[in-house]
């Protein structure tokens, strides 16, 4: 998820027990012209292995040499962002528009494949529209290019987030073709992800909009899955507690200046969902410094949150954002 999935944000997924955490979606054509920012989201000094580098490109000559750099830093794994719905990304022939032209995505991930030794993986959804839905044709194709894993998001692009992911075509895919399969979509607890991965035969589920403000939901899944047990969702003190710890990591890795305006969204989301979240909004679009977010935290200990609950949904999500 661009602007969400950076450094910080994986080192938690991982320390509440994720299998794999990704990278930001990085455009390979940036990536390949050396833009700082770039290497920025490639930065994998933080990182638990294994951790996979996300790429972004229609290509197959820039997206093979992206895929190098990536692996030369680090990269376990290279992903391509196939199903990223955004409009500036799809304009440049990377995310979801490769999935109107099933003979260039197979060009990029050949280039990509041959160009790295470690893992490929790609990330699809299924299809353009609902007249176009190929996600079949996409995923048996994929596989033959030689990729090694496949993420399948269950809408098309043109539903972006809505309406509901349609699980049964996840199950197809993985039916379809022998390499792993990970499901996505619609998995707002942990109990939705035992119960989609057990109906669709998945391998794996990838978790996206649903730890928007909620990263425990990394932990309660992953507990679900591994033991079948359940663990219950935070208090509210833990909860602040988390989204402060959350803080400190993004002001260590950022620094004093940008770390606080970063950290605004998180702030917002990680708050929501309890009685009187709307008397901190003006404080958190305005926090411009770590003293200011030390203030937003601490107020909120001071309110009776009522009846909390983090189940609620993000209404939407970033404008840069590819959510799961």
């Amino acid at each position: 998820m661009a602007g969400v999935t950076d450094a910080p944000f994986r080192k938690i997924a991982r320390e509440f027990g994720a299998g794999m955490a990704c990278t930001e979606m990085i455009s390979s054509e940036a990536l390949v012209r050396n833009h700082r920012e770039s290497f920025r989201l490639m930065d994998l000094c933080w990182d638990q292995r294994p951790v996979s580098v996300q790429l972004m490109g229609g290509d197959p000559g820039v997206m093979a040499e992206a895929a190098r750099m990536a692996e030369a830093a680090g990269a376990d794994i290279v992903d391509i962002n196939m199903g990223c719905p955004v409009p500036k990304v799809v304009k440049t022939s990377g995310g979801s528009s490769l999935l109107r032209d099933p003979d260039r995505a197979c060009r990029v991930a050949d280039a990509v494949v041959g160009a790295v030794s470690v893992p490929v993986t790609v990330k699809i959804r299924l299809g353009w529209d609902f007249a176009s839905r190929n996600h079949l044709e996409m995923a048996t194709r994929l596989q033959a290019t030689g990729i090694q894993g496949l993420a399948v998001h269950g809408r098309t692009r043109s539903q972006r987030y809505d309406p509901s992911a349609d699980w049964e075509a996840i199950a197809q895919v993985k039916a379809a073709v022998s390499i792993p399969v990970a499901g996505s979509g619609d998995l707002r607890t942990a109990d939705d992800a035992a119960r989609r991965q057990s109906e669709s035969g998945v391998d794996a589920v990838m978790l996206g909009r649903g730890i928007l403000g909620n990263l425990w939901l990394v932990r309660q899944t992953v507990v679900r899955l591994t033991s079948g047990e359940s663990i219950p969702p935070l208090s509210w003190q833990e909860q602040i507690g988390l989204v402060r710890r959350h803080c400190d990591l993004v002001l260590d890795y950022y620094g004093p200046e940008r770390g606080p305006r970063l950290l605004r969204k998180f702030i917002a989301w990680g708050l929501r969902g309890f009685r009187g979240a709307a008397r901190l909004r003006t404080m958190v679009q305005s926090v411009t410094s770590p003293i200011d977010v030390t203030a937003v935290l601490d107020a909120a200990l001071t309110i009776d949150p009522g009846p909390f609950s983090l189940d609620g949904e993000i209404d939407d999500a970033p404008a840069s954002c590819e959510a799961a």
